[in-house]
């Protein structure tokens, strides 16, 4: 995906920036000839929007009002252009452009026309989905065994300056959304989410190689000791996710499979992160982070690997019996209160919080606990005993 900054790069005739250079790192799905209100019939977040000020359905009065209506709808950048140059863009304009950090290019009247500047937008757009279609069809191949051989791995490290010498592992992002009544402009929005993580993501210092496939995101990167790629990648999806235009309606996480030196092994990473997505959710993860590796699955990962699973549910089955067979006969949560208490480091007031519930219905719902299974449940042992049993049992029949 392409930013205004690669459309100043462009360097057309007659346009130049004129303010908002602060925003140039604004994404660009695509051009937007600005005519006719409602604007959001017609305009998709991350348009570039182009205006004539001909002085019948625009003057800069107009213009202005205009503008705080695009921003609001989302545009990456807007351009200007004055019928026979007969005047400049007002300071004003130019000052709340540069408040809302919003590029805002003049297009002389004799120089590019608006259809040669949407022209070579487009072009630009197209010609890096084509590199990042590349960029897929490679790593596609490379992780999932076709045309794996020493030849293949040698021209794909050439070609992305990739070191397999080292380690690298992969990583799956999986996105959650919530629709709402407009479910076209939910897709626009999830599009153009999908393009700022792309360009995000190519950006970050370790990241070789990415691509999209299916619904997921998919990401291969040097494994460096002090995890700086993982703390990197942690912040990206942090800052994107709490977005005002998409917070509360997409987030995302990423989960990691190992590291491996030989290229022939990273289709066995790519596994490992896959098979860890049914559980996501349900893995410890108290302080909310965002990626999340095999490493954090602890000593569950080898209890599933044994054979003696039969057993560990037995045993899982039994000390949890009491408070399942209470909850069924009273539609109760006290073994999500055991886990959210857990969780939230044993805070009254966050646990209470997070399950919607009064301080003294949590008091109540503890209490009972220790009636029924006859503990007291500072005895932190017992506690843990208890949560692992929860855990193991939501990761088996996850």
């Amino acid at each position: 995906m392409i930013t205004c900054e690669d459309i100043l790069n462009l360097k057309l005739d007659g346009m130049h920036l004129i303010a908002g250079e602060k925003g140039l790192y604004r994404m660009v799905s695509w051009t937007y000839m600005v005519q006719t209100r409602p604007y959001a019939d017609h305009m998709n977040r991350g348009n570039f929007a182009l205006i004539v000020v001909d002085y019948v359905r625009f003057d800069f009065k107009e213009v202005a009002v205009t503008l705080e209506e695009l921003n609001e709808l989302g545009i990456s950048g807007l351009a200007i252009s004055v019928v026979d140059d007969r005047e400049e863009v007002p300071e004003s304009v130019r000052r709340r452009a540069d408040e809302l950090e919003l590029p805002l290019f003049y297009v002389r009247w004799e120089g590019a026309s608006f259809v040669d500047i949407a022209q070579s937008i487009g072009s630009l757009i197209v010609q890096t989905g084509v590199q990042n279609k590349k960029t897929g069809d490679y790593l596609y191949n490379l992780l999932f065994g076709y045309q794996i051989n020493d030849k293949y791995v040698e021209k794909i490290s050439g070609q992305f300056g990739l070191d397999f010498s080292r380690p690298y592992r992969v990583g799956v992002i999986i996105i959650d959304r919530k629709y709402g009544i407009n479910l076209e402009q939910d897709e626009h929005t999830y599009e153009y989410y999908a393009d700022c993580l792309n360009r995000e993501v190519n950006n970050m210092k370790g990241s070789s190689m990415f691509m999209r496939f299916l619904n997921k995101f998919v990401l291969l990167f040097e494994a460096r000791e002090n995890k700086e790629i993982e703390h990197e990648l942690e912040q990206i999806l942090c800052t994107l996710d709490n977005k005002p235009q998409f917070q509360g309606l997409i987030k995302s996480t990423c989960i990691l499979g190992a590291p491996y030196r030989n290229p022939r092994d990273f289709g066995r990473s790519y596994q490992e992160a896959k098979n860890l997505i049914p559980k996501k959710d349900m893995l410890p993860n108290p302080k909310k982070k965002k990626v999340l590796s095999a490493s954090s699955m602890g000593i569950y990962k080898f209890m599933f690997s044994s054979g003696n699973q039969r057993e560990i549910l037995d045993y899982c089955n039994e000390k949890l019996r009491r408070l399942e067979e209470y909850d069924h006969a009273n539609g109760t949560f006290l073994q999500d209160t055991l886990l959210e208490y857990y969780m939230h480091g044993f805070s009254v007031g966050k646990t209470a919080d997070a399950l919607y519930i009064h301080r003294n219905s949590l008091q109540y719902r503890l209490r009972k606990i220790e009636e029924l299974l006859e503990i007291e449940l500072d005895d932190y042992m017992e506690y843990l005993n208890l949560v692992n049993c929860i855990l193991i049992k939501k990761l088996m029949f996850s």
